[in-house]
């Protein structure tokens, strides 16, 4: 047993090594990718939609709604990056029904990336909104000897994302694993379907949190 897909090495020339995260990870990409491009090449707006662009709608409204809930008053603005996020994340999680599947989020390389982006994307969308001066200043907020502390929150918000995520989906991958060899059939059948249920829950995790910092960001005009 391995604790991270990125053990399985597929290929490797060199210092490059071709491991099972960064196939899947490409693979759960350009599937999302075909995916989107074939469920919105008959969008329609009159009253007769298909049953794909109503389940497509409803997925966004209720992603959408969520960003608005949580402060961002322009859902629409962030919804390409978050709404990407969640999917990706959720998709990742999902497919642990296939057989000899291994969810890339179980690794932490890509956690740390979906991390990185959060914490790249929280700065542009707070310049965005309020201004690089105003932005900046808020660093150093209440005091300047704060500055040091809230880079250091920046941080270390962002090493959480990646951790919380790693070792919730590589945890539960490896007690489904060690039931499938120890228990019946039934019990790990319904371990995985709780597993389902998990990925679901930690993509929604992921995805608010990252809404929240963005929130947070982008209210820095306001409260100047």
């Amino acid at each position: 047993m391995h604790l991270s897909s990125d053990e399985v090495i597929l290929w490797q020339h060199g210092f490059f090594k071709l491991n099972v995260t960064i196939v899947t990870t490409w693979a759960l990409m350009g599937m999302m990718v075909v995916g989107a491009k074939l469920v919105t090449r008959n969008v329609l707006s009159d009253t007769h939609i298909s049953r794909w662009q109503s389940l497509l709608e409803i997925i966004v409204t209720l992603i959408a709604k969520q960003i608005e809930e949580v402060g961002l008053r322009n859902p629409a603005k962030y919804l390409g990056f978050l709404g990407t996020l969640f999917l990706f994340v959720a998709i990742s999680n999902l497919c642990t029904i296939f057989p000899g599947y291994e969810p890339p989020t179980g690794s932490l390389s890509t956690t740390a990336a979906l991390a990185i982006c959060v914490f790249v994307a929280v700065p542009l969308f707070g310049i965005a909104e309020s201004g690089l001066s105003s932005y900046l200043r808020s660093y150093l907020k209440p005091t300047v000897l704060m500055l040091p502390f809230n880079i250091i929150s920046e941080l270390s918000r962002t090493l959480a994302l990646a951790i919380r995520l790693f070792g919730n989906i590589m945890s539960g991958s490896m007690i489904i694993a060690i039931l499938l060899t120890i228990t019946p059939f039934i019990f790990p059948i319904v371990m995985s379907m709780l597993g389902l249920l998990t990925g679901l829950v930690q993509a929604y995790i992921f995805t608010i949190l990252a809404t929240v910092y963005i929130a947070a960001a982008t209210r820095v005009k306001e409260e100047a």
